[in-house]
């Protein structure tokens, strides 16, 4: 994506748009309702422009608002959107066929995450019996260097790329266990290069045990498969030997 002073310099950028798609991202897991006051203080805007937005979304069908607390929440027409993207993109149509199956195979969460910046976002989700409603949701974003699947995309990268990644990429802590350290973080990032998967423990959630392998080949890969397992169940090694030769199978069979 450009960088805000690109946006700038493009002749063709329409500024008001950029303000109406922000007010819409702003709502997250953390924010799901927000009146006027909340929106202009997430935004930044004044609150006669997020009214105006707000309203114009409101009537568009794309933002409900509660009668009694006047609060607005993303309305169900935004799953549109979302609908949309998941048909043009042919790599997650050719991948879910196998992603069932590989679901069925292993009896655990499988997910299938895209590059997006310096994020990842998890575009198809199959969960087991054990999975959290958070973590069944498509289109979470998490930060990439704190997932097994965004650090296995990064391995794919040349030298100066990975370290670039490592060192320049945002991180956010999710659990005690969040790894934090960049150093250390290189040094799995490296690992993967090497061996063309990537384990994560306790990062997203407690008790929780990821691994992923990249699905693409070269420099340009944006795009895992992910499987997440009970850590208090399962193994480092037993991931190894039980999970990841199958994980490749389905990455290579995908292309």
């Amino acid at each position: 994506m450009m960088g805000d002073g690109q946006r700038r310099r493009n002749g063709h950028f329409l500024g008001s748009l950029e303000k109406a798609m922000k007010l819409l991202e702003s709502f997250d897991p953390d924010h799901p309702r927000m009146g006027l006051t909340e929106l202009a203080r997430k935004t930044g805007f004044d609150r006669s422009t997020v009214q105006r937005l707000t309203t114009t979304f409101h009537e568009l069908g794309y933002l409900d608002k509660d009668p009694v607390t006047r609060r607005y929440s993303p309305s169900i027409r935004m799953s549109e959107l979302a609908n949309a993207y998941l048909w043009s993109d042919e790599l997650v149509q050719t991948a879910m066929p196998r992603l069932i199956d590989l679901r069925q195979h292993l009896g655990e969460t499988i997910n299938f995450a895209r590059l997006d910046g310096t994020d990842i976002v998890y575009t198809a989700r199959l969960p087991s019996a054990r999975t959290s409603y958070a973590a069944m949701i498509i289109g979470r974003r998490v930060p990439a260097l704190n997932t097994s699947s965004g650090r296995v995309m990064l391995a794919r990268r040349s030298p100066a790329e990975r370290s670039t990644g490592v060192e320049e990429w945002p991180l956010r802590r999710f659990t005690p266990a969040t790894m934090m350290d960049r150093g250390k973080i290189a040094e799995l990032v490296e690992s993967a290069a090497e061996t063309g998967f990537s384990i994560a423990e306790d990062e997203l959630q407690m008790n929780e045990l990821a691994v992923a392998v990249a699905v693409g080949r070269g420099g340009g890969v944006n795009a895992a498969i992910h499987c997440s397992v009970s850590g208090t169940l399962w193994t480092r090694e037993r991931l190894r030997s039980e999970v990841v030769p199958s994980l490749l199978d389905v990455a290579n069979a995908i292309g």
